[in-house]
């Protein structure tokens, strides 16, 4: 067990590492705050989605602009559409699983709103139907995903690809610039310490 942990912590570094790296992933993380935070500034809400561990970053994300990040402010305009159980059974039963996010993007998203996807594989279909949904409704889409990108690049308005095809790895690089940008959407907003 002890050969995984290190192994694990080790492939971690060497993530992160690479991460540092990574240009185009700066200037893509660096484009998404600001886009993220625009959408906030000019009344818009973020419409984060994703599946399985993806699902749980879309709250984490969430909660953490609707709770705080560092600072106590007013909440910020954000919904995981991974989290009403009703919601998501209904239209998966009635409709399929790869509607339940678009259904909730016909339903709650504006043009000047953000559709945040995240997908390690970038291959989710039911990503790509919400992102599908939010062009025509002339909200921007934003992808965070893994090194190969996917399907969902040709739809995206911006995409922060990490440098990883390792779905563990890729996850946690991903709550990485999940947090760096909460903490830019504060910075950028002006929010300081009450």
């Amino acid at each position: 067990m002890i050969n995984i942990i290190n192994k694990n912590i080790e492939q971690a570094k060497d993530s992160i590492a690479k991460l540092a790296n990574a240009k185009e992933t700066i200037q893509s993380i660096d484009l998404a705050s600001r886009a993220c935070s625009e959408t906030i500034a000019n009344g818009g809400k973020l419409l984060i989605c994703g599946n399985g561990g993806s699902a749980a970053d879309s709250q984490h994300f969430a909660a953490e602009l609707i709770g705080r990040f560092y600072f106590d402010r007013q909440p910020l305009p954000a919904i995981a559409l991974s989290t009403d159980s009703s919601i998501l059974t209904c239209v998966g039963n009635d409709y399929s699983f790869s509607d339940i996010f678009s259904r909730q993007v016909q339903a709650l998203c504006n043009k000047n709103d953000l559709v945040f996807g995240i997908s390690t594989s970038g291959n989710s279909d039911n990503v790509m139907k919400a992102f599908d949904e939010a062009k025509k409704i002339g909200a921007k889409t934003l992808l965070l995903t893994g090194n190969k990108k996917g399907h969902l690049e040709s739809i995206s308005d911006i995409i922060i690809p990490v440098p990883s095809s390792d779905t563990a790895r890729i996850q946690e690089m991903h709550l990485l610039v999940e947090h760096t940008i909460c903490e830019s959407i504060e910075i950028d907003l002006g929010i300081k310490p009450q």
